[in-house]
C-alpha cells in the first residue's frame, strides 16, 4: 500500500490535516526557503569556478603554471600569485557580501512566527518548522507562511481578503472564501483539532491562478479551487483572523516555484572585457611565435659558435627544441601586456556608479523620503543593455485610478454637457457638477456634470433604472461600514469600484452580500436578490454575469464585458439599438475611455433549474471540469437585451509623456500591451507620447495567425 501511495505522490498530492506522521511517508518539503547561492563549503569551488570564467584569470592561472617550471621559467613565479590572488580576492569578498545578505533576508523570513496548532493547542512556531498538513492561525495584516486551505474565518460565511502584490503586482484585494462545511469549524480550537480530512491534489507547480483538488471528510467530497487557497507571499487584510490547513510549504510553494534558481549573470561590458583579452592574448601568441622562430634561427646559426667561445661542448641541443622553450619564456616575460588589473579598474568604476546612483537627487521620492538604492554594484551597466521595454498601461503608464465619465443608455448619450444652443461644450470648473449631497450614503469624491441622467431617473425610465441596477449587482465588489457609519467599498478592480459608486450615487446603492443574496437600496427603498449563480470573470471570456431572482420572483441574468464579445450575444431584435451605441462606444475610445457594454436576459425557471443541475454536475467531474462549465456558460448568456455601455477614465500618471519621450531619444524601444479597443489604445499612445505626429502613418496589424500577421507586415 506505502509503495503504490509514493508511486502515487508523483501525480497527485495526498494531505491529512493534523497528521504529520501520515505526511512524513511521504517525504515533503519542509517549510525552509534559501535563496542563497553559496554555502561555508561551497562558496570557494563555485566562486573560484565563476572566477575562472573570466579569460584573463585564467591565463594567469595557466601562466602561473608555467613559471613552476624551472627551464622555462624567467620571472619568478610570486610576480604573478601576489596580483591574481589580490583580484580574486576582491571579487570574492564583493560575492560573499551579497550573499551574505541573500542568508540575512532568508533567516528572516524562515524565523517569522506564525500560531501552528499542536496537540490541539495554538503554539508558537518558526516558519521554517511548519509542516504540510499542519493547520495555521493568521492575524490581520500577517504575512501567509504557506500555502494554505483556507478553512474558516472571521468573516461571516469563511471569506477573507488577501492583497497578492507580491505575486502579481496588483495591490487591490482579493477574495477567498472557505467551504461552508469547513467554515462552521469557526475559531473552536478542538474542533479544528479533530478535523482530519485529506486533500488529494495536483502536485507542486507554478501556475497562481489555478489550483484543483478535493477534499475528504466525513464521508463527503468537496471539489477545491483557486477560490479556496491562499498563496504564501500574500498579506491578510481586512480579515481579523483566519484558519487554514498547509497543502505546500517551503519550495513546493507556488511563490518559490516561480522564482527559479540565481543564475550567474554576465554583463555586455564583461563578455566585451573577456574578448579584448582574447585578442590581446592572441597578439602576444603572435609576438611569443615570431621571438620564438628567431631564437630557432639564432641558434642554428649563431649559437654553435658561441657554444665554442664559451667551452660548452655537451650534447648537441636542437635549435628547435630551444625556439619551443624560449617561446614559453617570452609568454611568461610578456605577461604584462595581458590587463589582469582591467577587471579590477572595472569593479572599482561600478562601485563608484552605484554609489552615483544612490546619490542622484532627481531619483529621491521626497513624498515618503526614499532615495534610489543600488543593490548590485552592476546595476548601472546592465540597465545600459536595455533595447527593449515591455510594460502594460494599467497601473503603469495610467494610475489605475478609475472615474466614471459617460455612459449611454438604451441609445443616449449621458455624461456631456450641452450649453443653451445644444452645443458640445468642454467640461471646464465653470460648469456646477451634478449635487449628490442630499443623498447620505453618495461618495462624496465622485462628480458628474450632466444633470440629464438626474431627471431620465427621477422621471422612472424603466431602462435607466435597469443599468444603474445592474452595475448595482453585477460585480465582486464587498462593502462594510466604517465607525461613521459610511460605506467602505473593497473592490478588486477599481474599474468595478468606479461603476458601483456611480450607481450609488445615482441613488442604487449596493449595502452588502452574502454566498447566496445582494441587497441593494433602490431610490430610498431596500431589495434583496437571490444571488442564483455567479458567472466568473476571465481573459477568455471578456465578461461576467450573475444570474438573481429578484423580489418580484422573476429571474434576471446580468451581463457586463468587452463589447467585441457581448454583441456578438444579443438578440437579434437589438440591431437598430446596437448600431446606435456602437457609435457612442467609438465616440467613448476615441477619448481614451475605457468601455464596457452592458445587457441582461430574462431566463424562466424550468430552464434555469435544468441548466443549474447540469452546472452542478459539472463542478463535480474531475475530468474536463473547466471546459464543460465555459460551455455551461456559454450556453446560458446568449439572446441578451442591450442596455448600453459605460466608459470609465483612467489618469496618465505623473512624468509619463516626459519619462517616455527620454527613453526614444535613448533609442528604446518600448511595447506597451493593453486589453483596450483600438480606438482607446491610439488615443491613449499619442496622450503619453508612445505614438507621435511625425510618425509617417500608425499601422494597424489585425491578423489573427501567424500567416496573417507575416503577410500584414510584408
Amino acid at each position: 500500500r506505502d509503495c503504490s501511495e509514493l508511486q502515487l505522490c508523483h501525480l497527485e498530492r495526498i494531505v491529512k490535516a493534523n497528521d504529520r506522521e501520515y505526511n512524513e511517508k511521504f517525504q515533503y518539503a519542509d517549510n525552509r526557503i534559501h535563496t542563497s547561492k553559496y554555502n561555508i563549503l561551497t562558496f570557494l569551488p563555485i566562486n573560484l569556478f565563476e572566477q575562472f570564467q573570466r579569460v584573463a584569470n585564467a591565463y594567469f592561472l595557466c601562466l602561473l603554471i608555467l613559471q613552476l617550471i624551472p627551464e622555462i621559467s624567467s620571472l619568478t613565479w610570486f610576480t604573478t600569485i601576489v596580483p591574481l590572488v589580490l583580484v580574486i580576492t576582491m571579487t570574492a569578498v564583493k560575492d560573499a557580501t551579497d550573499d551574505y545578505f541573500r542568508h540575512k533576508s532568508d533567516n528572516q523570513v524562515n524565523n517569522r512566527q506564525s500560531e501552528v496548532l499542536i496537540n490541539s493547542k495554538l503554539q508558537n512556531e518558526k516558519w521554517m518548522n511548519v509542516k504540510v498538513g499542519d493547520i495555521i492561525k493568521l492575524e490581520n495584516n500577517q504575512f501567509v507562511a504557506a500555502d494554505l486551505l483556507l478553512l474558516s474565518s472571521s468573516e461571516p460565511h469563511g471569506l477573507c481578503y488577501v492583497e497578492t502584490a507580491e505575486l502579481d503586482g496588483e495591490t487591490n484585494l482579493k477574495v477567498r472564501h472557505a467551504l461552508s462545511v469547513t467554515s462552521e469549524l469557526g475559531a473552536d480550537i478542538s474542533r479544528l483539532a479533530g478535523f482530519d480530512g485529506i486533500v488529494v491534489c495536483e502536485v507542486p507547480n507554478n501556475k497562481l491562478d489555478k489550483f484543483m483538488g478535493i477534499l475528504s471528510w466525513k464521508d463527503s467530497k468537496h471539489s477545491l479551487n483557486n477560490e479556496k487557497i491562499i498563496l504564501r507571499g500574500c498579506i491578510l487584510r481586512n480579515t481579523s483572523w483566519c484558519f487554514g490547513m498547509v497543502i505546500f510549504a517551503g519550495p513546493d510553494t507556488k511563490l518559490m516555484q516561480n522564482s527559479g534558481k540565481t543564475k550567474f549573470k554576465r554583463t555586455s561590458i564583461d563578455r566585451l572585457m573577456n574578448t579584448l583579452v582574447l585578442w590581446i592574448f592572441g597578439f602576444l601568441i603572435c609576438l611569443g611565435i615570431i621571438l620564438a622562430i628567431g631564437n630557432s634561427i639564432w641558434e642554428s646559426q649563431t649559437g654553435d659558435q658561441f657554444r665554442t667561445f664559451l667551452f660548452w661542448n655537451e650534447g648537441e641541443k636542437s635549435s628547435v627544441f630551444s625556439g619551443f622553450l624560449t617561446f614559453w619564456s617570452y609568454i611568461i616575460i610578456l605577461n604584462t601586456v595581458v590587463p589582469i588589473s582591467l577587471y579590477v579598474s572595472v569593479e572599482v568604476i561600478r562601485l563608484g556608479h552605484s554609489y552615483f546612483i544612490n546619490w542622484d537627487r532627481k531619483m529621491y521620492y521626497s513624498r515618503k523620503a526614499i532615495p534610489a538604492e543600488a543593490r548590485t554594484t552592476t546595476l548601472n551597466e546592465e540597465l545600459g543593455q536595455i533595447e527593449y521595454i515591455f510594460s502594460d498601461k494599467t497601473g503603469t503608464l495610467t494610475q489605475n485610478i478609475m472615474t466614471f465619465k459617460r455612459c449611454s443608455i438604451n441609445g443616449r448619450i449621458y455624461g456631456e454637457v450641452h450649453d443653451d444652443l445644444d452645443q458640445k461644450t468642454e467640461i471646464t470648473q465653470e460648469k456646477e457638477p451634478v449635487d449628490f449631497s442630499v443623498k447620505s450614503q453618495a461618495d462624496r469624491e465622485f462628480q458628474f456634470f450632466d444633470h440629464n441622467l438626474m431627471e431620465s431617473i427621477k422621471m422612472g425610465d424603466p431602462k435607466v433604472h435597469e443599468f444603474l441596477r445592474l452595475l448595482a449587482l453585477c460585480h465582486t465588489v464587498m462593502s462594510e461600514e466604517n465607525s461613521a457609519g459610511e460605506l467602505i467599498y473593497q473592490v478588486q478592480s477599481p474599474d468595478e469600484g468606479a461603476l458601483v459608486t456611480a450607481a450609488r450615487n445615482f441613488g442604487f446603492i449596493f449595502k452588502s452580500r452574502t454566498p447566496e443574496t445582494i441587497t441593494i437600496e433602490e431610490l430610498g427603498t431596500l431589495a434583496t436578490y437571490q444571488l442564483l449563480a455567479f458567472l466568473d470573470f476571465n481573459n477568455t471570456r471578456k465578461r461576467m454575469s450573475v444570474i438573481v431572482r429578484n423580489p418580484e420572483g422573476q429571474i434576471k441574468l446580468y451581463s457586463k464585458g468587452a463589447d467585441t464579445i457581448l454583441f456578438e450575444k444579443l438578440h437579434p431584435s437589438n440591431e437598430v439599438l446596437l448600431s446606435l451605441t456602437s457609435d457612442h462606444l467609438s465616440e467613448f475610445a476615441g477619448e481614451g475611455l475605457r468601455t464596457l457594454a452592458i445587457a441582461y436576459r430574462d431566463l424562466d425557471d424550468k430552464y434555469f433549474k435544468e441548466w443549474h443541475k447540469m452546472l452542478e454536475d459539472a463542478n463535480a467531474a474531475t475530468e474536463e471540469r473547466d471546459e464543460r462549465i465555459a460551455g455551461l456558460y456559454e450556453e446560458i448568456e446568449r439572446d441578451l437585451m442591450l442596455l448600453g455601455a459605460t466608459a470609465v477614465e483612467d489618469k496618465l500618471q505623473e512624468g509619463v509623456i516626459e519619462t517616455v519621450t527620454s527613453l526614444s531619444l535613448a533609442n528604446i524601444k518600448i511595447w506597451v500591451l493593453t486589453g483596450d479597443k483600438q480606438e482607446t489604445a491610439i488615443n491613449i499612445g499619442y496622450a503619453c507620447n508612445m505614438l507621435t505626429d511625425d510618425m509617417n502613418d500608425v499601422f494597424v496589424i489585425a491578423g489573427n495567425n501567424a500567416v496573417e500577421v507575416r503577410e500584414e507586415l510584408r
